[in-house]
C-alpha cells in the first residue's frame, strides 16, 4: 500500500504513537512515517507517508500551515502552554482592542526564540530533556513567517480564540507567549489545532478510531502524486517503458511535456505515476523511483 494517511491526531499522544498505531493496523512490514511532528498535547492534520510516499517527503509542499489556538493572556509559562509552571504575569485580562493594537508587531517576517521545552537539539540532546533537567542554554532566535493572526472569538475567562496561518517551523506556543510579551500582561497557549499543513486539512484526515476500524484502508488514502500538483508534469512514450522501469536516464525526445531544468518533474508513464526526476539539460535522472 503507497499513499498519504491524512490523521486527525487526538490530544495526549504523539506523532510517533499515531505511526505505531497505524503501522499496527497495516503490518509491521509496512513503511509508515509522519510528514511533519505535532505536540503532543496539540491536535489535527498528521499527514503519514506509506509505503514508497516515503520517498517523496522532501517533495511535500508543507511550508504554510494553518491553526486555531487559544491565547490566554495573564500569566507566562515555562512551557509557554497550559501544561506548564507560572513564571510571570500579573492575571490582569486585556481588551480585544489591545490585542489588535499589538498584532501587527508579530505579523511578517519576524525574529522568534524557539521553546526550551520542545524538540530541537543541542550537541545530539533534545531541547526539552535539558530543560527537564534544570539546564539553561541560550537558544539562538531564528526567521519565521506569520502571514496572518485573527482573532475568532473572545472567551468568558478573557482568553481568545485565535486562527494562525504561518511558514514552517513557526511556534504557535512561542507566538502566544511573545504576544504576552506585547501586551506586558504575560501570556501563554491553551488548546491548539491544526487545521491544515500544505494541501492537507481537516476535510482529508481521519480519526484513529476510523482507521482502525475500517477493513480496507485504501479508501482513505490520499494518492502519491495529489500532494505534489505543483510539481510540473512530464510523460514518457510508452516505447520507452523498459527504461522508466529499469530507472535508466531518459534523453528529450522520449519525454513529453515542459522540461524545466534543473527542477523536480512529475514522471508519468501510461499514466502512472513513475516517481520524481530531474531535467540536466540532455537527459532525466530519477531521484525518487516508484515504480517496481
Amino acid at each position: 500500500m503507497n499513499g498519504f494517511l491524512c490523521v486527525l491526531k487526538p490530544p495526549g499522544m504523539t506523532s510517533s504513537d499515531v505511526v505505531v498505531r497505524v503501522r499496527r493496523k497495516l503490518g509491521r512490514k509496512e513503511k509508515v512515517g509522519h510528514a511533519g511532528t505535532l505536540d503532543p498535547e496539540a491536535s489535527g492534520v498528521l499527514p503519514l507517508m506509506i509505503g514508497k510516499a516515503s520517498r517523496l517527503f522532501d517533495y511535500l509542499v508543507d511550508k504554510e500551515k494553518t491553526y486555531v489556538a487559544e491565547l490566554k493572556p495573564g500569566f507566562a509559562t515555562d512551557t509557554q502552554d497550559a501544561h506548564g509552571k507560572v513564571i510571570s504575569g500579573t492575571g490582569e485580562r486585556v481588551t480585544r482592542a489591545q490585542l489588535e493594537a499589538v498584532l501587527p508587531r508579530l505579523t511578517g517576517d519576524i525574529m522568534q526564540i524557539p521553546p526550551m521545552f520542545s524538540a530541537l537539539k543541542r550537541d545530539g540532546q533534545k531541547l526539552c530533556d535539558l530543560a527537564r533537567q534544570g539546564v539553561e542554554i541560550e537558544v539562538e532566535p531564528r526567521p519565521t513567517q506569520v502571514h496572518e493572526i485573527e482573532i475568532l472569538h473572545e472567551l468568558e475567562d478573557g482568553g481568545f480564540m485565535l486562527r494562525v496561518r504561518c511558514g514552517r517551523g513557526t511556534y504557535i506556543r512561542t507566538l502566544c507567549h511573545d504576544l504576552g510579551q506585547e501586551l506586558g500582561t504575560g501570556a501563554h497557549m491553551g488548546l491548539l489545532l491544526r487545521t491544515q499543513t500544505g494541501m492537507f486539512s481537516l476535510d482529508d484526515a481521519h480519526t484513529i478510531e476510523e482507521i482502525e476500524e475500517a477493513e480496507d484502508l485504501s479508501g482513505l488514502m490520499v494518492a502519491m502524486d495529489r500532494p505534489l500538483a505543483h510539481i510540473p508534469r512530464v510523460d514518457v512514450i510508452p516505447r520507452a517503458e523498459r527504461f522508466v522501469r529499469n530507472g535508466n536516464t531518459l534523453t528529450r525526445r522520449e519525454l513529453r511535456g515542459e522540461l524545466r531544468e534543473g527542477c523536480p518533474l512529475r514522471v508519468y508513464l501510461n499514466d502512472q505515476f513513475a516517481g520524481i526526476g530531474r531535467f540536466n539539460g540532455e537527459s532525466l535522472k530519477f531521484d525518487a523511483m516508484l515504480l517496481e
